[in-house]
C-alpha cells in the first residue's frame, strides 16, 4: 500500500509530503536502484518504504529524489501515522530499525499533546566553522550572520531575526557547488503569524533534489541542542519558515533530540508497484 502524507501540520498541504510505502517484502530484498527509481518518480523530498519485523517493530529506508538519506525526521512521522493510523501496530508505540539504530516513536494521548507523534533521534551536534568555502551574500542573498556552523554534512547560518530567515532567496546553482549535503538558515522567533515560536529555520538542498525541504525534522537534530544552550530551555516549539510552513515541538532527552508533531493523509493507492 502507498500513501501520501503531510507531515508536520494538521490541515492538507501544508506542512512536508512524504510518500509512505508499506511494503510487502523485506525492503532489503529489493534493489536500491529500483528504491530510488521511484522516488525520483514522484519527485517529492523523500518516500520512506517501510517493512514489518516483527510487532511494533519495522525497518525503514528513506529516498529523496536523487539519493538514499541517511535520516528523514518527516518520512518517520508520516510512516509513523500510517502504521497507527491503518492499525498495523497495537499500542502507542513502534519502533524503525535504519541503519544507524532505532527510532523509537510514540503516539502522545495526553491533554496537551493529543494528536501528536514523538520521536526520538540521536542528536547531531554543530560546532563553529572554521573554514567557510562560500560567501553566504551569494548563497542566500544576505550579508549579515551572527555565526556559521557546521557538521560532515551540512552548514548552519544563523541570522539576527526571523524576518532576515524568510528573506532568504537561495542561489540553487552557487549551493550545489558547496561540498554540504545542505544549508540551514536559523533565527530565534516570533514569526510572521505573530504567534511566539522560539526558533525558526530554512533548509535548503539543491544537490540532492531539495531546492527548499517545506519541514525538515533531522536538520532539527542539529538545531534543537544549538538553541537549547543559546536559549536556556530543554522544551521548544519550532517554526519552519517555509512557503508550505510546519509546527515542530523539539526537545532534550538525554543523548537524544525528541521531535514531535502531527500528521494527515492526503491519498491512499492499494498498489503502485507490481512484485
Amino acid at each position: 500500500m502507498f500513501f501520501l502524507v503531510d507531515a508536520f501540520t494538521d490541515a492538507p498541504f501544508l506542512g512536508n509530503p512524504a510518500g509512505v510505502y508499506l511494503m510487502t517484502k523485506d525492503i532489503l530484498s529489493y534493489k536500491t536502484e529500483d528504491l530510488q527509481r521511484m522516488a525520483t518518480y514522484f519527485d517529492w523530498s523523500e518516500i520512506s518504504y517501510i517493512s514489518r519485523i516483527s510487532e511494533n517493530k519495522y525497518r525503514i529506508r528513506w529516498f529523496s529524489p536523487r539519493d538514499e538519506a541517511p535520516l528523514c525526521g518527516h518520512a518517520t512521522l508520516a510512516a509513523a501515522h500510517i502504521l497507527f493510523h491503518t492499525g498495523h501496530v497495537t499500542g502507542n508505540r513502534v519502533d524503525f530499525v535504519f541503519n544507524d539504530g532505532i527510532i523509537q516513536t510514540t503516539k502522545e494521548t495526553d491533554s496537551i499533546n493529543n494528536g501528536f507523534i514523538s520521536m526520538l533521534f540521536p542528536i547531531k551536534p554543530i560546532k563553529k566553522a572554521q573554514d567557510i568555502p562560500f560567501d553566504p551574500k551569494e548563497i542566500i542573498g544576505i550579508s549579515e550572520y551572527e555565526d556559521i556552523l557546521k557538521d560532515d554534512l551540512v552548514y548552519v547560518i544563523i541570522l539576527k531575526d526571523s524576518n532576515c530567515v524568510r528573506r532568504v532567496k537561495p542561489n540553487s546553482k552557487a549551493i550545489k557547488k558547496i561540498n554540504a549535503r545542505a544549508i540551514i538558515v536559523t533565527a530565534r522567533g516570533p514569526n510572521k503569524h505573530n504567534c511566539e515560536y522560539d526558533f525558526c529555520s530554512r533548509y535548503f538542498a539543491p544537490s540532492v533534489g531539495l531546492y527548499e525541504d517545506p519541514v525538515c525534522g533531522s536538520a532539527h537534530c542539529r538545531l534543537t541542542p544549538y538553541w537549547a544552550q543559546i536559549l536556556n530551555k530543554t522544551e521548544m516549539l519550532a517554526f519552519q519558515a517555509s512557503e508550505r510552513t510546519g509546527i515542530l515541538k523539539v526537545g532534550l532527552c538525554g543523548d537524544y533530540v525528541r521531535i514531535s508533531g502531527r500528521a494527515v493523509i492526503t491519498a491512499e493507492f492499494l498498489s503502485l508497484w507490481r512484485h
